[in-house]
């Protein structure tokens, strides 16, 4: 942690995130995260190291207990979502990457039987946990874990009530979550949502969602917008790059001071469209049942052995808005592109005050953003049904430029 001008310069991590505090202020994340994450990214770059790894996106299994209408992982048949990791396994995998923190994504993690071990081992480890969950387990689960710097539950809220249901094809999910999280804070866990916003998402919604989430008192918030998974069942409601611009630009724009995102603010300014940067998928790496997932977290064109074959053998050039590979044309997603927000700001002197300033004048006024607010917006859950969908093995592909 550093001092600058009496401010706080802290490097928050829902990924890795630069923010100030006052000085003196309640800090979001404990210190140690703050330098720890700090000092690995910036002696990765005194190494001279061009591509690194920020944060290990570990599934331990894809089977899961909801069936989201835009999801991509779980359509698998049962003999492949009966499978999971060891914990040995993900143990090997976390230290050969070498990553300060874990995201723990899935499938459902806490359908996992071992979970509890596999989080116990990474803690031991040192390292910074975000166990990504849609919360239904939650209350029943909590038992299994102790409150540590070192866990975080990232619980995944699409957005108000209404919405979340529809977006998770299932009524009362959000009620279930919000228990969830209530529960855990109550224990003592650090606890942050994490959003993944469709075409159809109403922004003045989406702001009143942001006012509910920090009076529920969780750490933080994530936002992305959603991947056009090929085998996602609704192939409909994909945000395109423009689309995705203007509605985060009507978000974002015109900040609440009490809203807390564990983002890089140059990553929300990219999702705003004030800046472009090109995809770093090698920042958050995936291992899951099939290996090291090549090139990244969305995309599966083969797998490797080691992380190593991983970073040395994969096409990177082949992959990026910049590459001209369809498949990543629409994509803005954190997984991508908040590395490259992070790469950015360690980069030079330059970028890292342009992060301070970014941080420090927050609030983004801008009169067309808070006119776009009072756009008319026909929800995606108001012009379709809620239906609990089924897992489909085969769903016909489509890729939208």
């Amino acid at each position: 942690m550093e001092v600058f001008s009496g401010l706080k310069i802290q490097y928050d991590s829902g990924l890795v995130t630069a923010r100030l505090a006052i000085q003196g202020s309640e800090m979001a994340v404990p210190a140690s995260q703050m330098w720890t994450v700090a000092s690995y990214v910036l002696g990765q770059k005194l190494k001279g190291r061009k591509r690194y790894p920020l944060v290990l996106m570990l599934e331990p299994l894809f089977r899961c207990n909801l069936a989201c209408a835009g999801c991509g992982k779980i359509q698998y048949p049962a003999h492949i979502l009966k499978r999971e990791l060891t914990p040995e396994e993900c143990f090997r995998a976390v230290d050969e990457c070498g990553a300060p923190m874990v995201s723990i994504p899935g499938g459902e993690p806490l359908m996992h039987t071992q979970i509890e071990k596999i989080v116990e081992g990474l803690v031991t480890r040192k390292k910074y946990i975000y166990l990504c969950t849609n919360a239904l387990l939650l209350k029943e689960k909590l038992h299994l874990f102790t409150p540590s710097k070192y866990l975080t539950f990232s619980v995944h809220v699409d957005g108000e009530r209404e919405h979340h249901d529809f977006s998770v094809c299932r009524e009362g999910g959000f009620d279930l979550a919000i228990n969830g999280v209530r529960e855990a804070l109550k224990r003592g866990f650090r606890v942050t949502t994490n959003t993944t916003l469709f075409d159809g998402a109403d922004p003045k919604s989406v702001r009143a969602f942001f006012d509910e989430m920090m009076e529920l008192g969780v750490e933080g918030m994530m936002l992305s917008p959603g991947y056009s998974y090929d085998k996602a069942p609704d192939q409909q409601h994909f945000l395109g790059r423009a689309r995705t611009r203007r509605m985060f630009n009507a978000i974002l724009s015109n900040r609440k001071d009490g809203w807390v995102f564990n983002q890089s603010p140059l990553f929300l300014e990219f999702l705003m469209g004030k800046r472009d940067y090109p995809c770093t998928p090698w920042g958050m790496p995936t291992y899951n049942i099939f290996g090291w997932q090549k090139p990244c977290y969305l995309l599966q064109d083969g797998y490797a052995d080691t992380f190593a074959e991983l970073m040395e053998a994969t096409a990177w050039h082949n992959y990026g808005t910049e590459s001209g590979n369809p498949k990543c044309a629409n994509c803005m997603v954190h997984s991508g592109y908040e590395a490259s927000a992070v790469n950015d700001t360690f980069g030079s002197l330059g970028s890292f005050f342009a992060t301070v300033r970014a941080t420090f004048s927050h609030r983004y006024a801008n009169p067309d953003a808070l006119a776009a607010l009072n756009e008319p917006v026909v929800p995606v859950h108001a012009r379709n049904p809620l239906v609990q969908l089924q897992v489909h093995s085969s769903p016909a592909e489509e890729t939208r430029a």
